[in-house]
């Protein structure tokens, strides 16, 4: 039988569940999910179009693979780790079937520094050499899992291909393993570690309302769900460009194909502002549109956080960002439904909780088995169909994440970007970084955090007044609430990803910020509380000012955030002056 991806075939006892098969003349690629007796199903990562009836299933023994090696950084993949430059060399036009799983380049020559030397012994995670992959990035070359012996010969520091024996280690038994450049690893299982470290430290992005309002931890959990247009891509590419983690593995995941062809084309041209070299040196692209093969796409997520794992086990903090879940969540309905299995809510396998569940725990900040401290962040973009967020891949992505960055499609209709809505998001790391914001910040941050939140919450009320009677009625302090809400919203949650100054803020300049709008507001309380009516207390030049200091004062220069604190000062000392008199 052949249904779209999905094929059964017969005599089939003796194959295992996930193993990786090779289907009919093309060899297409293809992996056992479901056997029953001498029946067994296969889902194929390529198009299926032209197979017949009675062509040959083959085994590879071995599960869905990835090559894991020097080679990966400052590559474009598709959802099975085939790079697509090289696939574009093969076909300019689509991804031809029966390519084979190619992988990195078996020819390119690396230098290779040698760490280790005859008579050592080795462990499992335990570092043989160095490879500078790009300027920015040392590739490790480590033990793999399991393997452990006494090295018995080495190859001297020079250039070689990954398919080069470097050290040959000998076990107890008398066993020989050659180590090689690269590890080969099953996409559906997580590598090993030592153990996990509690988190508490933060993923600083540059964008303000989430390094203060609603942080992301390294090794932490993200979902940034909205419906079309409010910026879901956007959000994540600056949080790809900005963000402080080491590697960034980026995953397009059954995206439009001119989203992912901005994505290849954007990517590659973008400069690290930190280290001012090309920021595809330290970056993974995977794409997988969404007129490439489904089964692929389902794959896409677990080759992406494979590969961030491999880094993470070299001591890197890697950010994974996934665009979008419900794509993935979309593979597998479809091809559960091909499957003739029982759909649940809106058609989605019963089992998608447990597969989103399996794809977040991944995330973690760990000791790695050679002793070094590395994170993976996953940070997923959920696109639930029409913006409603109680449809079930959001649901359930919820129930898995510790940080929701609801986008609302209102504040994007605004141009208020990021339009992340301040009412119904949250993250659970604000607690857990609390001695961080101490240490690095200001021992003030969290309260700060807090009282701006309420401060919104109060002025969301008073809207619906507002909207009833008008806001001529309201008394002057709770007018004064809608003011500074205008100036906070505008002047620190809006943030301009188009600006060189407003694109990324220091968290130095973030907290600043903060406290000069909380100290307007304080300033402007208490001439209210001493009668002066708020047309006084309100004044549009200094609010002006307040607001577009995000743009006029550099992150390396804050001295304009204290001179605007003295104007506030002089305005309000002179205004309370003019009335006691």
């Amino acid at each position: 039988m052949v249904n779209g991806p999905v094929l059964r075939g017969k005599d089939m006892a003796e194959f295992k569940m996930r193993e990786m098969v090779t289907v009919g003349r093309k060899k297409l690629i293809g992996e056992v999910i479901s056997i029953d007796g001498d029946i067994g199903t296969i889902q194929v990562y390529e198009e299926t179009e032209g197979l017949k009836i009675g062509e040959i299933i083959e085994s590879t023994n071995k599960p869905l693979s990835l090559k894991l090696g020097p080679g990966m950084l400052g590559n474009m993949f598709d959802g099975i780790e085939r790079p697509l430059k090289k696939i574009d060399e093969l076909s300019k036009d689509f991804i031809p079937e029966g390519i084979g799983l190619i992988s990195i380049d078996p020819k390119k020559l690396w230098d290779v520094d040698i760490v280790v030397k005859k008579g050592d012994f080795l462990n499992e995670g335990d570092l043989f050499g160095e490879i500078k992959e790009t300027s920015l990035i040392v590739h490790k070359l480590m033990v793999p899992p399991k393997i452990k012996g006494t090295v018995i010969d080495i190859k001297e520091n020079g250039s070689y291909n990954i398919e080069e024996t470097l050290v040959v280690l000998e076990d107890d038994n008398g066993n020989k393993k050659e180590l090689k450049m690269y590890q080969e690893w099953p996409v559906r299982k997580q590598r090993p570690i030592k153990e996990r470290i509690p988190i508490d430290k933060l993923l600083i992005t540059g964008q303000r309302i989430l390094d203060i309002f609603f942080p992301i931890a390294k090794g932490g959990t993200a979902a940034i769900p909205g419906g079309f247009g409010t910026g879901k891509t956007m959000t994540q590419h600056q949080l790809a460009k900005w963000s402080d983690a080491d590697i960034i593995v980026y995953i397009g995941c059954g995206e439009r194909g001119n989203e992912m062809t901005e994505v290849l084309e954007d990517f590659p041209e973008l400069i690290d502002p930190k280290t001012n070299k090309p920021i595809m040196e330290r970056t993974i692209l995977i794409a997988n549109t969404s007129n490439m093969p489904v089964a692929a796409r389902e794959a896409s997520i677990y080759t992406g956080i494979t590969m961030a794992e491999y880094f993470r086990d070299m001591g890197y903090h890697v950010a994974i960002m996934a665009d979008s879940t419900s794509r993935w969540a979309e593979a597998l309905r479809e091809i559960s439904g091909r499957l003739e299995e029982m759909p649940a809510e809106e058609g989605y396998p019963a089992y998608l909780p447990s597969r989103l569940a399996e794809f977040y725990e991944r995330a973690g900040y760990v000791k790695t088995l050679n002793d070094k401290e590395g994170s993976v962040t996953i940070i997923g973009a959920v696109s639930p169909a029409g913006g409603d967020f109680s449809e079930p891949v959001t649901e359930n992505t919820k129930r898995f994440v510790n940080v929701f960055l609801a986008l609302d499609r209102e504040l994007a209709h605004a141009r208020h970007y990021p339009a992340i809505n301040w009412l119904t998001s949250y993250s659970g790391y604000s607690k857990i970084l609390k001695n961080w914001y101490e240490e690095n910040v200001s021992d003030e941050v969290v309260n700060l955090r807090n009282k701006m939140l309420r401060l919104l919450q109060n002025e969301n009320k008073l809207q619906e007044i507002v909207l009833l009677v008008g806001e001529d009625v309201l008394p002057d302090n709770q007018r004064l609430v809608l003011e500074i809400s205008k100036v906070l919203k505008t002047g620190y949650l809006q943030q301009n990803a188009f600006h060189k100054l407003d694109t990324f803020v220091s968290l130095d300049k973030q907290f600043k910020m903060l406290t000069l709008i909380d100290y307007l507001y304080e300033r402007s309380k208490g001439a209210i509380e001493k009668g002066i009516p708020i047309s006084q207390v309100k004044d549009d030049k200094l609010f002006y000012d307040v607001v577009n200091m995000k743009y006029n004062i550099p992150n390396d220069n804050l001295e304009g955030i204290d001179k605007l604190k003295e104007r506030i000062d002089k305005y309000y000392d002179e205004l309370e002056g003019k009335y006691s008199s």
